[in-house]
C-alpha cells in the first residue's frame, strides 16, 4: 500500500537534516542532498495534483448542485399545475423524484464541504514542505560555511591543514549545483548568505572566549 499524502508530508516536514549533514562530513553529499530535495519536489507536485483533483471534483459536485435545485424547482412548478388540473397520478411521480433530489442534495453539499477542507489542508501541505526545503538549504549551506570557517581559522592559527577546507568547499559547490538543477534557484539568497555569518559569528565568539 503507497504512502499517503498526510503521512507523507509529516513524515517529511518533522524529519531532520542530521542525516544530510553526516553525508556532508563523510564527503559524499551530493547523492543524499538531491535524493533529499528531489523526494520533498516530488511530495510537492503530487500534493499539487492531489489539490487538482479536490479542487476539479469540487467544482463537479457545485455544479450537480445547481442542477438538483434547479430541478427540484422546476418540478415544485409542475405539481402544482398537475394538481390543479387533477392529474394525481402525474403529481405522485413528481413528488417521488423530487424526494430522490432531496435526498441527494445533502450527500452533494457534504462532499462540496469536504473538498473544501482537503483543498485547505493540502495548500497548507505545499507551505509547509517549501518551508522544509528552504529550511533545509539554510542549515546545510551554514554547515558547509560552519566547517571552512573552522578550516580557514586552523590555517591562520599556524596549524597544518587537513583535508577538511577542501571538504567543505567541494559540499558547497555540490549543494549549489544539486539546489540549482533541483529547484532552478541559482546562488544563495540573503538568508543563507544570514545563515553563514550566523555561524561564523558563533565560531568567533567561541575561539575568542577560550583565548581570553
Amino acid at each position: 500500500m503507497s504512502e499517503s499524502i498526510t503521512r507523507r508530508v509529516a513524515r517529511l516536514v518533522s524529519g531532520s537534516v542530521n542525516a544530510l549533514v553526516d553525508a556532508v562530513e563523510s564527503s559524499a553529499p551530493e547523492a543524499v542532498m538531491e535524493q533529499a530535495i528531489r523526494e520533498l519536489d516530488a511530495a510537492i507536485a503530487d500534493t499539487r495534483t492531489e489539490l487538482g483533483q479536490q479542487v476539479a471534483q469540487k467544482h463537479l459536485a457545485s455544479k450537480k448542485l445547481m442542477e438538483e435545485n434547479s430541478r427540484c424547482e422546476m418540478l415544485a412548478g409542475q405539481l402544482e399545475v398537475a394538481i390543479a388540473n387533477g392529474r394525481d397520478d402525474l403529481a405522485e411521480v413528481g413528488i417521488a423524484q423530487q424526494m430522490d433530489i432531496e435526498a441527494r442534495i445533502p450527500v452533494l453539499e457534504a462532499s462540496i464541504s469536504d473538498c473544501a477542507n482537503r483543498e485547505k489542508e493540502l495548500e497548507g501541505f505545499i507551505q509547509a514542505l517549501q518551508a522544509k526545503k528552504r529550511e533545509m538549504k539554510a542549515e546545510l549551506s551554514a554547515f558547509v560555511q560552519s566547517q571552512a570557517a573552522k578550516s580557514s581559522a586552523t590555517v591562520a592559527g599556524g596549524k597544518k591543514s587537513d583535508s577538511a577546507t577542501d571538504k567543505a568547499e567541494r559540499a558547497s559547490d555540490a549543494f549549489g549545483r544539486v539546489l540549482e538543477k533541483a529547484s532552478g534557484i541559482a546562488g544563495r539568497d540573503t538568508a543563507l548568505g544570514n545563515a553563514g555569518k550566523l555561524a561564523e559569528l558563533e565560531e568567533l565568539a567561541r575561539t575568542g572566549s577560550s583565548r581570553v
